[in-house]
């Protein structure tokens, strides 16, 4: 764990205090040189895990924590909850090669401002570097596609073993009394059943309810 001496203020005004961490020295030492010709920031330390950075970010509560998202002892994601659960006023922003859905939702969760990947342009990293900062959220393009995409899928339908048993006895033809008599619950229980299905299926009667359960294979063992 590396603290580096910090500039206190430029002509433009009080300089982003910046705290990094990458378990890969060339690529720290990288970023490093890559900011040190920014005047509006200040890399104040250095660290080689997600455990050196917490440490860095209590003793020094820099304005940003630069983090790539695995590293030993504990990853990106990890400090950013420590970071971010401590209480601290600092932001975190990933940077990190790794895009995949999982990877992005931990760190968001975890409560990251900005998913950065490590193919940006220098003036890329110092813009995100100033929005994350400020409390804005950011996202790399492909990061943000990635992200609309899966707020777009269709969220899938998924029915209790009791709502299947039901709806698999409406297809055998049966009525709501027989239903009733079939898995031993009471009529009104049943139709209770009933309308939980309809609404899950957008749907607004029975026979209707079956056909999109079996197009959409939610009835075992049956096909529309």
């Amino acid at each position: 764990m590396t603290t580096v001496p910090t500039t206190k203020t430029t002509p433009q005004g009080r300089r982003l205090r910046v705290v990094l961490a990458d378990d890969h020295t060339v690529m720290r030492a990288g970023l490093v040189a890559l900011l040190a010709s920014e005047p509006t920031v200040d890399v104040v330390g250095e660290a080689a895990d997600g455990r050196e950075a917490v440490g860095l970010v209590e003793r020094l509560d820099p304005d940003l924590a630069l983090l790539d998202l695995r590293m030993p002892v504990l990853d990106g994601v990890g400090a950013t909850s420590e970071i971010v659960g401590g209480g601290a006023r600092t932001r975190v922003l990933i940077l990190t090669t790794y895009d995949t859905d999982a990877d992005i939702e931990r760190a968001v969760e975890a409560g990251a401002t900005g998913y950065l990947l490590k193919d940006a342009t220098r003036d890329q990293l110092v813009e995100a570097i100033h929005a994350a900062a400020r409390g804005e959220t950011v996202l790399a393009p492909r990061v943000a596609q990635r992200l609309v995409a899966r707020l777009r899928r269709p969220v899938p339908v998924a029915l209790t073993a009791r709502e299947t048993e039901v709806l698999g006895a409406v297809a055998d033809g049966l009525s709501n009394a027989e239903i009733g008599r079939r898995l031993f619950i009471g009529e009104a229980t049943v139709k209770t059943h009933l309308l939980r299905i309809f609404a899950k299926l957008d749907v607004s009667d029975r026979t209707r309810a079956v056909v999109v359960a079996m197009d959409s294979g939610l009835l075992p063992g049956r096909t529309g």
